[in-house]
This record gives C-alpha cells, sequence and structure tokens, in this order.
C-alpha cells in the first residue's frame, strides 16, 4: 500500500512539473509570436469647463495585430500635456482592453484652471508663442513591456498687440480755439516686465501740438478688457508740456493683473476659443480755459485673437497631421469698432480733418532676453479687407502666420 501511495505521488509530481514547462513554453512562443500593440495617434477636445477646471477629452487610437483581442494581462495608459514644458493636465486609465485591428481607447483629464497664469507668463516671455506637447504610455503587464503613442507637438502662437504699431495721424479733442488739443502721429507697442502677478505693455506715443500755446498733459488712463473682463486700470501722471508748434513723445505703461488670466481662459474656451481685447484711453489736459479729461477714442485698441489649441476647430485650415509639417496663415476678420482693428497693421478711425503721414514704424526691443524683436514694422492699412476664414483671426487689417504642427 505504502509503494503503490508512492508511486501515484511521484506520478503526480512529474504531471505537475510537465505542466509548470509546459505553460513556460506556451508562454515563451505567446511572447514571441503575438506582436505589440501600437498607439497610432491622439485626438484631442475640450470638455466641460468651469471656474476651476477645464477638462480634456482624448481618444488614443490603438492598432493591435494579433488575430484576438485580449486585455493582454490589463493594459495601463499613462497621459500627460505639456505648454511650454509646463505640465498642465494627467491623466491615467487601467484596465483597458483593445480588440483585434484598430480600436480606440478614451480618456479625460483634467487641467486645473489655477495652472494658466503660469503657462501665459511662459508665453508671453516667448514672444507668444506654445509649444504643446502630448505623451502618452501604454504599459502591459502580461508582456512586460511599454509602447508610447507618436508624440504630438503643436506650435501655437498669437499676435496680441503688433497692431498697435501705427503711423497715422489722429487728432484727438477739441480745443477752445478750433481744431484738436492734439495730433498722435505715431504709436507703437511692446512687451514689458512679466512677472507671476502681472504683464506690462510699454506704449509710446508721438504727439504734435498745433496750437499756439502749450499743452500740459497731467495724466494718462488707460482700462483693459478681454471678453469684458477687466484685466487692468490705472494712470500715469506727469506726462509733461508739449510746446505750441512742437512734437514731444509720451510713455506709458499699460498693466495687466495675471489673477485675472485664468478668469479670461474660461471665457475664452466658452466662446468656442475666441477672445475680444479692447484698450480705452483717456487723458487730461491743463489749457488756459482749464483741466479737462478727454476721452481718447482714437487711440482705442481692439483686437480679435482666435485660436485652435488642438487643430479640430472646422474652419481650423489645418489637415491634423501629426508629424510637424503643418502651417496656418490667419486671415482677419472685422471688429467695426476702435482705432487700431489689424493684424500687423493700424486703421484709423476716420475724422473730418484727418489727414495720414506715414512714416516708419519704431521697431520693438527685448526687454528680457525672451522677447523677440519679430514684430516687423506693420504697413498702414486705411481700408480694410474683411474676411473669415484663419486659425488666428486678429482685427482688420494683414495676416499674422500661425503655425499649428500636430
Amino acid at each position: 500500500m505504502l509503494s503503490w501511495l508512492r508511486r501515484v505521488l511521484a506520478t503526480t509530481q512529474r504531471l505537475v512539473t510537465v505542466a509548470v514547462v509546459a505553460v513556460v513554453v506556451l508562454a515563451g512562443i505567446a511572447f514571441l509570436i503575438l506582436s505589440q500593440p501600437t498607439v497610432t495617434g491622439v485626438d484631442n477636445r475640450f470638455g466641460d469647463i468651469n471656474e476651476t477646471t477645464t477638462v480634456i477629452e482624448s481618444d488614443l487610437q490603438v492598432q493591435n495585430p494579433n488575430p484576438i483581442g485580449a486585455t493582454l494581462g490589463g493594459l495601463t495608459v499613462d497621459y500627460a500635456i505639456d505648454m511650454n514644458g509646463i505640465r498642465m493636465a494627467t491623466g491615467i486609465k487601467k484596465g483597458v482592453s483593445i480588440q483585434q485591428g484598430r480600436s480606440t481607447v478614451p480618456m479625460t483629464t483634467a487641467l486645473e484652471n489655477e495652472r494658466i497664469p503660469t503657462w501665459w507668463v511662459s508665453h508671453i516671455r516667448n514672444d507668444e508663442r506654445t509649444t504643446l506637447a502630448v505623451n502618452a504610455d501604454v504599459h502591459s503587464s502580461a508582456l512586460g513591456a511599454s509602447f508610447g503613442a507618436p508624440k504630438v507637438s503643436r506650435a501655437i502662437e498669437t499676435d496680441i498687440i503688433s497692431a498697435f504699431n501705427s503711423t497715422e495721424d489722429r487728432p484727438v479733442g477739441e480745443s477752445p480755439t478750433g481744431g484738436p488739443i492734439l495730433v498722435i502721429r505715431e504709436t507703437s507697442a511692446q512687451w514689458g516686465n512679466v512677472s507671476a502677478s502681472e504683464t506690462a505693455i510699454e506704449m509710446e506715443f508721438v504727439v504734435h501740438n498745433p496750437n499756439a500755446y502749450a499743452v500740459p498733459v497731467s495724466e494718462l488712463g488707460y482700462r483693459v478688457t478681454m471678453n469684458d473682463i477687466e484685466m487692468g486700470t490705472g494712470t500715469t501722471e506727469g506726462q509733461g508740456v508739449v510746446p505750441p508748434g512742437g512734437t514731444r513723445t509720451i510713455q506709458a505703461t499699460t498693466t495687466l493683473t495675471n489673477d485675472n488670466i485664468d478668469e479670461w481662459w474660461v471665457s475664452h474656451l466658452q466662446n468656442d476659443q475666441v477672445t475680444d481685447l479692447r484698450i480705452d484711453f483717456s487723458a487730461r489736459f491743463e489749457l488756459p480755459t482749464g483741466t479737462i479729461e478727454v476721452p481718447l477714442d482714437p487711440l482705442t485698441y481692439t483686437r480679435t485673437i482666435d485660436t485652435d489649441i488642438f487643430d479640430n476647430k472646422p474652419d481650423g485650415g489645418t489637415s491634423g497631421a501629426n508629424d510637424g509639417s503643418d502651417t496656418a496663415t490667419a486671415t482677419p476678420t472685422p471688429t467695426g469698432d476702435g482705432l487700431l482693428d489689424g493684424d500687423g497693421t493700424a486703421t484709423p478711425t476716420p475724422t473730418d480733418d484727418e489727414t495720414a503721414t506715414p512714416t516708419p514704424t519704431a521697431t520693438p526691443t527685448p526687454t528680457d532676453g525672451l522677447l523677440d524683436d519679430e514684430s516687423g514694422t506693420p504697413t498702414p492699412t486705411p481700408t480694410p479687407a474683411p474676411t473669415d476664414d484663419g486659425l488666428l483671426s486678429v482685427g482688420t487689417g494683414g495676416t499674422v502666420p500661425v503655425e499649428p504642427v500636430q
């Protein structure tokens, strides 16, 4: 009886050993035979947006060359979105199954809006350029391997202030003796100091006094709005005196409050990635008849900023390729109000006695080593040519190249 039991145990042990070896061999054969799935592309779009969070919905396109669909022991997808190297959103999805052939793996990631001001600073310091990078990695615990998606890299460019550069004559105010108080002959702007809390725009106004008396400019005020959200207000005092028949340059700094950038971001996305920028000016003059405050309506600056961050607008003008070869040209659309509506050009608001005397426009210079002097010299465009296409549409006037790359 004992010998029989020993024989049974020995036989059972041999069978278990054979079974284990068979499993190992089969697993090795399966590892060699089964091809590794690949992620062939990533599609992104904005989802729900609220005051604190921006939802990004993504579809990973997966190609499974194997004859059967399987979980491969469980797939884990890691996902990240960077803007100028700043991590904006991350996501992870476990237990993913894929079918045979092509399939789509949906992903949802949350972007915290409090990160938007940090991105804004990088965008302005980088001469209004952002590199959007989307990285996805899929790991199979069964194969013990990872396979990443093709890296999506997309260049996003804006041109917010270059159209303020103008050489058009614009009379402002009404003198007690008739005619304008002053004539603005040239305006220019460039980005100034950009910190975590504020974004400065350095502006210059070349003004001429056509009167027989001196005109002291005691104060210059401004108000900046983006989609009707107040971004900054302020005044600059002690602008000096413009002598009779003389010309001088007035310098002013317009400051945007970065605390409101995340609020603007929400409005921008909810408005189909369109922003209406507006800067209103006013001035206080010390005239012989007394002190007066005059709204500088001819200097009102408006700009329409239209972006397509993930290149999925119906009229975005790009093919959506991920190879970095796409380019798109922005075509401006008219705003209908304000003085400077153009994209890289200035369009005056006509007055009855207005004359135009074009002269070369001042070219901005770098302020911190990061803002490139590439705005060029704008060409005045008195007659707007409205169109309605293009990725980045800005006011009326010329065109701005925008290079979306995906």
